[in-house]
């Protein structure tokens, strides 16, 4: 018999700790290779961790709700045969230099900016942290007076939005002109009868990112009604085709978020962030697309690169990550860096609807359902009356940095795109 150690695996560029939510087996268990044995949760996303082994979970390490960090050994299976522990035995140590690369150049940034005087810090502080420290303008010396909960003191997120909401008037900087806290939400009385259900992590999450965004960003929405019978003409022509050939089934998101991306490519300054008085115009064009899951909470995993990509390549993406977002099986690299998001509110036939948007991006696209409508139609004969499949979309942007002209002009050029589709065209 010989000991395999299971160890926390690196999730992404930017993740180096992860909690424990969930142990899935218990010591004494028998294990199948690739059976999940534990679920564990970062500031991104959930996932579950396969055993790459089989044989007899002997021992775990950590509780639920330790916060672990990646490469530490989290659990021992005993396997038959021998030498089985010897090869995981390094990957525990590979993460260390990983985990010093992050941490080093973190402090080099934090002097440039800071004020003289500033406090070096004493501790580690996520990345995430930092961000929002940035964002509420908390120094790096306010930060290290805040009491941490985490593992050996560290400040987590929820102990840095406490600090938040308690800190005193005085504390906040006079000069900033947002110097007006945020309206305290009301008091709530449950009546008799109702029902009390505490938010789980994600929907916290997903409920602080809209408060912030709205807080962050001066919203504007604008509208276009799109003819969509061409598309959906050419759709209903290859679908099964599709279907047969490539096993992958042919719906209206891949074919949207074609046009998305071609559109930015003409209007690049939609695919952007603001960072205090600079706009970032980003390069690449990776399209996130927001994912209802079946416990009722959202996820937004990324297509990277859309722009590149044929049709038939979004069309895999589109299903390859809608599939493993509902299964809980995304990596937290593949809901980060998007630049720009595409909502379907079609899909629960909401005609429209007014997205908010995700920072840091400016701008979100809003997509109704796919209805048959009477349309005046103009030919060369004169007007006449039609049926056709009609569509509203709807631009939700930042007005810092996008005017309506400019979001007017961008909404239109994906209407064009798309009732400009060719029907004739080859998948």
């Amino acid at each position: 018999m010989a000991n395999f150690q299971i160890v926390m695996p690196k999730l992404g560029e930017s993740i180096i700790e992860a909690t424990i939510t969930k142990w899935l087996k218990s010591p004494g268990d028998a294990i199948e290779e690739d059976d999940p044995i534990v679920e564990i949760a970062t500031d991104k996303v959930d996932s579950e961790i396969p055993s790459p082994v089989e044989g007899v979970l002997k021992e775990v390490l950590f509780a639920e709700g330790d916060v672990v960090e990646v490469g530490k050994v989290i659990a021992i299976v005993e396997t038959e045969g021998e030498g089985s522990g010897d090869a995981e035995a390094p990957e525990e140590e590979k993460p260390a230099p990983e985990e010093k690369k992050e941490e080093t150049p973190a402090p080099a940034k934090e002097p440039a900016p800071a004020a003289e005087g500033e406090a070096e810090p004493t501790r580690f502080y996520s990345p995430l942290v930092k961000n929002i420290a940035k964002t509420e303008g908390i120094s790096m010396k306010e930060l290290e007076g805040i009491e941490g909960t985490g593992k050996e003191g560290r400040v987590t997120k929820q102990d840095l939005l406490d600090y938040l909401k308690h800190k005193p008037a005085a504390a906040s900087q006079p000069a900033a002109p947002k110097a007006a806290a945020p309206p305290a939400a009301p008091p709530v009385v449950s009546a008799a009868g109702d029902e009390i259900v505490e938010m789980d992590r994600m929907r916290k999450l997903i409920a602080d990112h809209m408060v912030m965004s709205k807080q962050v960003s001066p919203h504007v929405t604008s509208f276009i009604e799109v003819d969509m019978t061409n598309v959906v003409t050419w759709r209903e022509k290859v679908k099964d085709m599709v279907m047969r050939r490539e096993a992958e089934k042919l719906t209206f998101t891949p074919i949207i978020i074609e046009a998305t991306a071609q559109a930015i490519k003409d209007y690049p300054r939609i695919n952007a962030s603001v960072d205090g008085t600079k706009m970032i115009i980003r390069k690449n064009v990776n399209i996130g697309m927001a994912t209802a899951l079946p416990d009722g909470n959202l996820i937004v995993p990324v297509i990277r690169n859309a722009d590149q990509k044929s049709l038939l390549g979004l069309t895999k993406d589109v299903n390859d990550l809608a599939s493993r977002a509902r299964a809980n099986k995304l990596l937290p690299d593949e809901i980060q860096g998007g630049t720009f998001t595409t909502t379907n509110f079609g899909s629960f036939a909401s005609i429209t609807g007014t997205p908010i948007i995700n920072q840091p991006q400016v701008a979100i696209l809003g997509i109704g359902a796919i209805r048959k409508k009477p349309v005046v139609i103009e030919t060369p004969q004169g007007d006449m009356i039609g049926i056709r499949h009609m569509m509203i979309l709807s631009l939700a942007y930042d007005h810092r940095i996008v005017d309506g002209a400019l979001g007017g002009m961008y909404l239109k050029r994906v209407a064009e795109l798309l009732e400009n589709f060719d029907t004739d065209r080859n998948i």
